[in-house]
């Protein structure tokens, strides 16, 4: 039997997950002298936490935990679904993980190479895959290949997140100087950083910019749009209409970011990906 397991970058809870009949295991969030579990912990303590000053880390989940699902489903031939390798230690953790094992060859970690609502389609598609009766060889096949067929974008409002966190190549640590102006954020080519895909005045002409692009990637019904955002509900709905006025059959999907991204991309930061389905 295949068993799906991944982590909190998807945006589902661990009950939520085993209802579908996957595991997701939650990354780690503290702030201050505050430590829990990513989407387990109240967001309204959280984000007023953040305002009064604190500085939110996250963390891998505990390679403890890791091994414990492993284990859990010891026989089955195991796909762990990671977010990006780089942007967080979790694949790191969940390789260590399946070496840990007294035997670990049935285990498969996957690096997504992606995060949030891309990664959050992957596990659900090879979940309904599974059920649908495809061998593991079969969801790994499909893994490997769509992952190379998302893109993400990231406006941060307050860059000092993204510095802090060490995820950003010099170039788009530089943007600094110019935190009155919006950053577009996207992913490296092999996924493991964050650079400066574009720079604007206004949420608006930012997301402008970023329409610009995907129609050079020839969106249509074969891909999903999300809008992932950390409090800025208002900002997500623009971005909703600004999107579904250019790529008027495509799905697009809003979401709330977990505790981890709040902690990497700030406070009312908003992302902007898209995944061929």
């Amino acid at each position: 039997m295949v068993q799906i397991i991944t982590d909190s970058s998807t945006l589902y809870k661990p009950e939520e997950a085993r209802a579908l009949g996957f595991e997701a295991v939650p990354l780690c969030v503290n702030i201050g002298d505050f430590e829990g579990r990513d989407l387990l912990i109240n967001m309204d303590d959280y984000y007023d936490r953040i305002k009064k000053g604190g500085i939110p880390k996250s963390s891998q989940p505990p390679i403890g935990d890791v091994v414990d699902i492993y284990e859990k489903y010891e026989g089955d031939e195991i796909i762990n679904i990671s977010m990006a390798d780089g942007l967080s230690g979790t694949y790191q953790s969940a390789c260590s993980a399946k070496e840990m094992l007294d035997d670990g060859s049935k285990v498969t970690v996957i690096n997504s190479k992606t995060l949030c609502g891309p990664h959050r389609y992957m596990v659900e598609k090879a979940q309904q895959m599974k059920e649908a009766g495809c061998t593991a060889k079969e969801i790994i096949t499909w893994l490997e290949t769509i992952k190379e067929k998302s893109e993400s974008f990231l406006i941060p409002q307050d860059f000092d997140f993204l510095r802090r966190g060490g995820r950003l190549t010099p170039v788009a640590a530089a943007l600094g100087s110019v935190l009155k102006l919006k950053p577009i954020m996207t992913l490296t080519e092999d996924c493991m950083r964050l650079d400066k895909f574009a720079v604007k005045r206004t949420m608006k002409s930012a997301v402008d910019a970023i329409i610009a692009h995907l129609k050079t990637k020839n969106l249509d019904s074969r891909h999903i749009l999300y809008i992932s955002h950390a409090d800025a509900l208002e900002d997500a709905k623009k971005i909703y209409k600004q999107l579904k006025e250019t790529f008027v059959d495509l799905e697009v999907k809003i979401m709330d970011l977990s505790p981890v991204f709040v902690a990497q991309g700030g406070p009312q930061c908003v992302a902007i990906q898209y995944i061929e389905k």
